[in-house]
């Protein structure tokens, strides 16, 4: 499979192991260049046999994924209702959870909104001591509808997921270890995610899907409550107050790499 041609990703193989490498300067935003490139990736990770493991890290030290891209939010149609299929997101997401391989991403640096909603897709997160987590959609009058309020309690528990998406903060890798929502803290989470993949990639690949496909159906529901998930989302958009909040996160320093580097602090600010 031609895995050539991507702007904002480079995919080195080896070994049987695919590490994606997410390059879109300056912060990683979720933006029409990364957005639609990882979701065409992801298909065809999804799709290649000889492929059997997958490890996504970041060319950029400071951001793993900043989050989407707010302005392209604002200009989402409004009134929709509840879909009944997933949205290309969604399916994005869930090709990362379902693919017949494991799926391994190695976080350094921030990492919020829709990129955290990636990375809860995958099946293990290793990160760096540096590393930080926001899910800010709260504050900006929205909610984590990419698929970050069904993932977040299944991996913390119901208390400190809503801590996490109603308090919109800055979450550090120690915190996140220790809650679960990471697997582990490593000072090299690249290395680290590459000798694991390494490792299962080597081992039978019936095996592995049983296990994988075994340990999935414990994710009860999780395409129904998606879907209602993306229903809430979409009632939100009109919201005038989600709108201005939206609008005074970019006015005052959201999606810049100096805004973006506090985003927790700056959560806190643009509803004053």
């Amino acid at each position: 499979m031609d895995y050539a041609g991507f702007q904002s990703l480079t995919v080195e193989l080896m070994d049987r192991v695919a590490h994606v490498i997410i390059n879109n300067p300056p912060i990683n935003l979720f933006d029409l260049v990364l957005y639609p490139e990882l979701a065409k990736l992801s298909a065809q990770l999804c799709d290649d046999d000889d492929i059997r493991a997958v490890v996504v890290s970041s060319a950029n030290p400071e951001f793993f994924i900043a989050h989407f891209d707010v302005s392209l939010i604002l200009h989402l149609p409004t009134g929709r209702p509840a879909p009944v299929v997933l949205s290309d997101f969604h399916q994005m997401c869930e090709n990362f959870r379902t693919m017949p391989k494991p799926t391994i991403c190695a976080i350094d640096g921030r990492v919020g909104g829709g990129g955290s909603e990636v990375t809860l897709s995958m099946d293990m997160r290793f990160a760096s001591p540096r590393a930080v987590f926001n899910q800010p959609e709260v504050a900006l009058g929205i909610i984590p509808g990419g698929s970050g309020t069904v993932r977040l309690p299944r991996l913390v528990g119901r208390s400190r997921a809503l801590e996490v998406i109603l308090g919109s903060e800055d979450i550090d890798a120690a915190t996140a270890e220790k809650w679960g929502w990471v697997n582990r803290v490593v000072d090299n989470p690249v290395e680290f995610s590459l000798a694991m993949a390494r490792r299962i990639a080597s081992f039978p690949p019936a095996a592995v899907l049983a296990a994988k496909r075994s340990i999935l159906r414990s994710d009860d529901h999780i395409v129904e409550d998606l879907l209602a998930e993306a229903g809430e989302f979409n009632a939100l958009l009109s919201d005038p107050r989600a709108i201005a909040a939206m609008n005074n996160f970019m006015a005052r320093g959201g999606q810049t790499r100096e805004g973006e580097l506090r985003l927790g602090e700056l959560a806190s600010e643009i509803n004053d």
